[in-house]
């Protein structure tokens, strides 16, 4: 089954994310299917802050080591694409592809003085045309996992607003929706029903099961930094404990 396969199988594709090349041989050996950086994990363990404040060469560089010691699909995050020329940000996908990056996320909203805020719908959806016409007159085959913080940011009309969204982005050669932030099972029905694109949540604590998700039109769950962060919250807690203690027994 390749990766477009994976989107319409009996269950919901897990994606394990993973930040270096010892969090993707982790992943591996439990067992999964796919891989998927967290773009946040990435970030803090190069000591940035989430948004695009690394360099897309930075990011390329933990790709690189990721794919050397895994054999398992991988789709980066690529958050608003590096570039804010089309030509730019195509071609960061394109050295993606040439490493054998399958698919990638690519989020409609922009960092601007530390602020997250929306991008036009209309200016981001011929951006997405832009790419795919791109790719596709090369030859590239990624999937672009469109990603939408309309509920991310508590858009006062967050189901409307994805579903016009949505539609624009799949009209305009998006492979799958992804919507962070979502949660109400009513709002994953209606999005699924009325986009007909593979629907990519992140999971939440007190979201229903996999399987649940499943019947209600989930067709793929992402876990963002959660585990990064698990880790990291763990490490911090020992660290004290060892300080406090003056021993590492």
């Amino acid at each position: 089954m390749n990766f477009f396969e994976l989107h319409n199988q009996k269950e919901a594709l897990l994606i394990a994310n993973v930040w270096d090349a010892t969090s993707a041989v982790v992943a591996q050996k439990a067992g999964y299917q796919v891989l998927g950086t967290s773009s946040a994990a990435i970030a803090a363990t190069l000591g940035y802050e989430d948004g695009q404040f690394i360099s897309f060469d930075e990011l390329f560089y933990i790709v690189t080591r990721i794919k050397s010691v895994s054999n398992l699909p991988l789709s980066v995050d690529i958050e608003a694409g590096f570039g804010n020329e089309i030509n730019e940000i195509t071609d960061n996908l394109k050295r993606l592809a040439q490493l054998g990056v399958v698919g990638v996320n690519l989020e409609d909203s922009k960092i601007v003085n530390h602020v997250r805020e929306l991008n036009d719908a209309i200016a981001f959806t011929d951006t997405i045309q832009a790419i795919r016409d791109k790719l596709d007159s090369e030859g590239y085959n990624l999937f672009l996992n469109i990603r939408t913080d309309t509920y991310l940011l508590a858009h006062d009309k967050a189901l409307q607003e994805t579903l016009l969204r949505g539609q624009l982005y799949k009209a305009a050669g998006a492979d799958g929706l992804f919507v962070p932030c979502l949660t109400s099972e009513n709002d994953i029905k209606t999005i699924s029903n009325a986009i007909g694109l593979p629907l990519n949540i992140m999971y939440k604590p007190g979201l229903p099961s996999f399987d649940k998700l499943k019947k209600i039109g989930v067709s793929r769950i992402s876990m963002g930094n959660l585990l990064h962060s698990t880790i990291y919250s763990k490490l911090e807690n020992l660290m004290s404990l060892i300080k406090l203690h003056q021993t590492i027994e």
